[in-house]
């Protein structure tokens, strides 16, 4: 990568026709006023090393236009020439750095890395081509050949060869072994679809969590949780009686293919092809619009008003019992009094019996 090709004329140019050049004297040799170190061809050229302290310029043309500044450190070919008046920057590797303006607090390591930027600060950028088109973004991290080509967002965080080299003008953005997109903020994007078809990660597994909820996965690989706020909702109405399909539903005991699962641990569950047969809305697909899972947290949706509209027939039962109940218990007091009083009259039949046999 030979940006700097066409950048060099540019700084010959500005140098040549600037009316403010000034060169160190004596020519780049070692050590000078304020604790300043030039070392090859034009380095530290153009420093007033009278209000400059503490930079050390080692390569051709290393902070070659850099005037008044503190702190810096460049060392490679033309390695943060074009410095101008920023401080605590350090630029290692060719063209690091190369354009540099105002900016403080950068590191570049590698060809070309942060080589455009003009105002950005607090920017780390570890190999070649890194962080190489930023402008004025702040506080980004980059790790890889090309890694994070962004312009002006801050705090953009790329670790992996070309990582992040879509993203252009988003900030607070997490890349790892993904081209990020353009002009996205906010997103963290591990592995690159097609490509990483496994995920391990230890200290998950056998974690006890106490509250929160479950995480799940659509099918681009994007995490999240389903939320319930009705903040979220449109359309709310009843489930009633769509719930009823998963009465057609077929349970089954399986096994996953041994290469899926080794160790052959029995399962449980619904196979996507006959849910689909029952209700479409109950499965996810893949990227050719094949069922490849169910949703089992609908199914459970579906199950808790089945057993809600159970449970409701149960109680109009039970209500209806204790009703029957307290009639029977009312008839069962009606008849006690109906046999009292027969009782009553029989025994005053058999006394007035005996006093008709007695005369």
């Amino acid at each position: 990568m030979r940006r700097g090709s066409l950048l060099i004329p540019l700084a010959l140019a500005c140098f040549a026709l600037s009316p403010t050049v000034r060169a160190v004297t004596p020519a780049p040799d070692g050590g000078y006023p304020n604790d300043n170190t030039a070392e090859g061809e034009n380095a530290l050229f153009d420093l007033d090393v009278n209000n400059s302290t503490d930079n050390t310029a080692v390569g051709f043309e290393a902070m070659h236009f850099n005037v008044v500044t503190f702190g810096n450190t460049a060392v490679g070919s033309q390695a943060l020439e074009f410095g101008g008046s920023g401080n605590f920057n350090v630029a290692v590797g060719f063209e690091a750095l190369f354009q540099d303006g105002t900016g403080n607090n950068n590191t570049a390591i590698g060809a070309s890395a942060i080589g455009l930027t003009r105002f950005g600060s607090n920017n780390t950028a570890v190999g070649n081509g890194a962080l190489f088109f930023n402008d004025s973004g702040n506080n980004n991290t980059c790790l890889g050949f090309n890694a994070l080509a962004n312009t002006t967002g801050s705090s953009n965080i790329a670790i992996g060869e070309s990582a992040g080299i879509n993203l252009t003008t988003g900030s607070n953005n997490i890349d790892i072994g993904n081209k990020g997109k353009a002009g996205e903020s906010n997103y963290i994007r591990i592995g690159t679809k097609g490509t990483h078809t496994h995920t391990l990660i230890a200290g998950i597994s056998g974690a006890t969590v106490a509250g929160g909820v479950g995480v799940i996965i659509d099918t681009n690989g994007h995490l999240g949780t389903v939320v319930s706020s009705e903040r979220c909702k449109d359309n709310v109405k009843p489930m009633d009686k769509a719930s009823e399909a998963i009465l057609a539903l077929q349970p089954v005991t399986f096994h996953y293919k041994k290469e899926l699962d080794p160790e052959g641990i029995p399962q449980f569950g619904l196979v996507a092809e006959e849910v689909e047969k029952v209700n479409p809305d109950l499965v996810a697909r893949d990227d050719d619009g094949k069922p490849y899972s169910v949703r089992y947290e609908a199914v459970n949706a579906m199950l808790l008003n089945e057993f809600l509209k159970e449970h409701r027939k149960v109680e109009e039962q039970n209500r209806k019992i204790q009703e029957q109940e307290a009639t029977i218990t009312q008839l069962e007091k009606g008849m006690k009094t109906v046999v009292a009083r027969l009782e009553e009259q029989a025994a005053q039949i058999q006394k007035v019996s005996a006093q008709l046999a007695a005369t």
